[in-house]
């Protein structure tokens, strides 16, 4: 079959929306489907870039392409899916979340408090609604996004989630004293939760925060503030290989994302069998995360979050016995690519 995936590319910023993209096209091919991923970049601002990006998209037919006919385009990401294909589906990563549960938050208050912002708002809606009742099938990458779909466009979907990059490469080694949280640096991942608990943190614990991003300098300079410096390392970019081995060494995962569409970070921590610290508003990781059985669930609050790493270091017996529990609880979700193809094309 001749499959084109439809997304779109964010220059320069690389995260969980490549690794799903190509982690599809890698499995499509490896079972002798033909395939092509399709992207344009894409800006979230201002207000005039999105509205082009979403003309062009509506203005897409892949109903032939040089010659060539489509027999499937799957749609992934904002606004992919306005293209036009007789045998289009949608498998939602997110929406453009700024107008949807982000709206009137902290993370979208510059475009919820202006007329232009309300007036992208209405249109995405509009057209989100008309362009995915065009699918022949429409899913969600987690449950939070299918209950997205639901809230606010009354549309059905079906959660399917997929496995992480490394799936069959993690492994697990007795802990050290450090927390670890691989991430990008951005407000919606939340480390400045993670630095303000080291205040509070009583045992001699480390917090070790790996990735790049536009809020570096900013939590950089809040490590200096609070005195951090010998407690909290921001160490950028890593290797896999790096990535690998920081999970398997440290004593747990702190994945503090607001309402994150799926968090590839709690379920790699699940594979290297290590326990993980998230919040209650935290989104889908709420799914796989049973606080006191596969990890801690606490309050978005540095005081709280302190106090479970604490617990965490004074009962690494505990601890490590989360770890195995999460291990053995992903591997009863049957999270493969095998699955994802079967409820994708059949």
């Amino acid at each position: 079959m001749r499959i084109a995936i439809a997304t779109v590319q964010v220059p320069f910023i690389r995260g969980g929306a490549d690794n799903h993209t190509t982690g599809l096209a890698n499995f499509l091919c490896e079972l002798g489907h033909e395939v092509e991923i399709i992207s344009m970049p894409f800006r979230f601002s201002p207000v005039s870039e999105v509205l082009r990006s979403m003309k062009i998209w509506e203005s897409e037919n892949f109903g032939n392409m040089n010659g060539y006919s489509i027999d499937l385009v799957i749609c992934l990401q904002f606004p992919s899916f306005y293209l036009k294909h007789d045998h289009k589906i949608a498998w939602i990563i997110h929406q453009y979340r700024p107008v949807y549960e982000l709206w009137n938050t902290s993370f979208s208050k510059t475009l919820s408090h202006n007329n232009e912002g309300e007036m992208l708002r209405e249109e995405i809606i509009k057209s989100d609604n008309i362009s995915l009742k065009q699918c022949k099938k429409i899913l969600a990458n987690s449950k939070t996004v299918a209950a997205r779909l639901w809230r606010f466009n009354n549309i059905r979907s079906i959660p399917l989630y997929h496995p992480p990059k490394l799936t069959t490469h993690f492994y697990n080694e007795p802990a050290q004293p450090y927390i670890f949280y691989p991430s990008r640096l951005e407000s919606l991942k939340r480390q400045e939760l993670l630095i303000k608990a080291m205040s509070f943190v009583e045992s001699p614990i480390t917090a070790i925060l790996a990735g790049d991003g536009g809020r570096r300098k900013d939590l950089q300079s809040l490590i200096e503030q609070l005195y951090l410096n010998q407690r909290v390392r921001l160490i950028g970019r890593i290797t896999d290989a790096e990535l690998l081995g920081f999970y398997a060494h440290c004593l747990g995962i702190f994945f503090g994302a607001y309402d994150e569409d799926y968090g590839y970070i709690t379920l790699e921590a699940m594979l290297a069998a290590k326990p993980v610290i998230i919040c209650t508003d935290s989104g889908e990781p709420l799914e796989f995360v049973v606080t006191g059985q596969t990890g801690l669930v606490v309050e978005p609050e540095p005081e709280a979050i302190a106090q479970a790493i604490d617990q965490l270091y004074f009962n690494q017996k505990a601890a490590a016995e989360m770890g195995k529990a999460g291990l053995e609880r992903y591997q009863s979700l049957n999270i493969s690519w095998e699955n994802v193809v079967q409820k994708l094309l059949y």
